[in-house]
């Protein structure tokens, strides 16, 4: 991944504004704040792996900001500026905090259907990020958000994770990250260096996957998989899925790899043990992705269920990752429920 700049990248506030935020003005200080909002929010989700964690901190941050605003003199950019209390406040946050994780970080795989599993809820998952959040819709931006890119960085200490997300995502210098996390430009290429190592066994990038087979065909087969999920096709879902396939539903704990252990659970369990489905097309994690939606007999709806993330190689599924719980709709603007 070579070094990006987002959108708006290097930009002044107006003057005006700044001086009436330095002045005590917080709604100059909102204005000049809100055209960064949208890439400060993305940049917090890959450092924490959660976006409910990346609000929290976001709003931690831009209240840090604005009581130090009157210390900002405007030498460098308000946007270097920014994610350097950003990049702060989310360290702060992660310190004494377990790592985001995803079932397969657990232990081995599953061979057969586990029906009787409950939610682990001394874990702190991993959750998905909405691309209609994204600061822009650009290859770079949407490769930067990928589910194995943000899971890899977990497995980073947190000066490792944030040199290498300011480095190589927002295209800051290494002078410039030296400065952010107060440190040296020599401690800084060095946790550029070890971060680099560890990121290099991570799966390789989506985004050549999905240009190649072009937004037509990405959307065919994620309606393909939805649509046979809903029917309970269990013979069209296993064609669409490749012989290593897995298939993970964080809170569970168990997960599955190989044709053979996905189908016995999707036969189990969601093809003919949940009862009615229906489904939204979405986009998350720059990823296809389909929002779930479960019958419930005493609501007499469908009640938000998963947001399933694809991952393909070709055009079959490789990895499914069903996030599940009903926290996670608001944020991709999905309804609580449809008929």
């Amino acid at each position: 991944m070579t070094p990006k700049t987002s959108p708006g990248s290097g930009d002044l506030p107006h003057k005006e504004d700044l001086a009436r935020a330095r002045a005590g003005d917080d709604a100059a200080f909102s204005r000049i704040v809100e055209p960064l909002r949208r890439e400060l929010r993305a940049h917090c989700y890959r450092m924490l792996g959660s976006i409910h964690d990346a609000d929290d901190a976001l709003q931690d941050a831009l209240v840090r900001a604005w009581r130090a605003i009157d210390r900002f003199e405007g030498r460098g950019s308000l946007r270097s500026w920014l994610y350097s209390v950003a990049t702060r406040t989310c360290l702060d946050s992660m310190s004494g905090r377990s790592r985001r994780a995803l079932p397969i970080d657990l232990g081995p795989a599953s061979l057969h259907a586990v029906t009787d599993t409950a939610p682990r809820e001394d874990v702190a998952w991993l959750g998905p990020y909405p691309d209609s959040a994204l600061p822009s819709s650009t290859y770079e931006v949407r490769e930067s958000v990928e589910l194995a890119f943000i899971a890899a960085l977990q497995d980073l200490p947190g000066n490792q994770r944030a040199a290498l997300v300011l480095f190589e995502v927002l295209g800051f210098s290494v002078g410039e990250i030296a400065e952010m996390m107060d440190t040296s430009t020599a401690s800084i290429n060095s946790a550029l260096q070890r971060a680099r190592t560890t990121l290099a066994k991570s799966t390789d990038r989506q985004q050549v996957t999905l240009r190649r087979l072009g937004d037509d065909r990405v959307r065919r087969v994620v309606t393909a998989y939805a649509t046979a999920l809903s029917e309970g096709d269990a013979d069209g879902l296993v064609a669409l899925l490749t012989e290593d396939v897995t298939w993970s539903m964080p809170p569970l704990p168990h997960w599955y790899r190989g044709l053979a252990a996905v189908t016995d659970f999707a036969v189990t369990v969601p093809l003919t043990g949940c009862g009615s489905w229906r489904y939204r097309i979405t986009r998350a994690n720059g990823q296809p992705a389909a929002a779930f939606y479960l019958w419930d007999e005493a609501a007499g709806t469908h009640l938000a269920w998963s947001i399933t993330v694809l991952t393909l190689r070709d055009d079959r599924i490789r990895d499914l990752t069903s996030f599940l719980g009903r926290q996670h709709f608001p944020s991709f603007g999905l309804p609580d429920a449809i008929a």
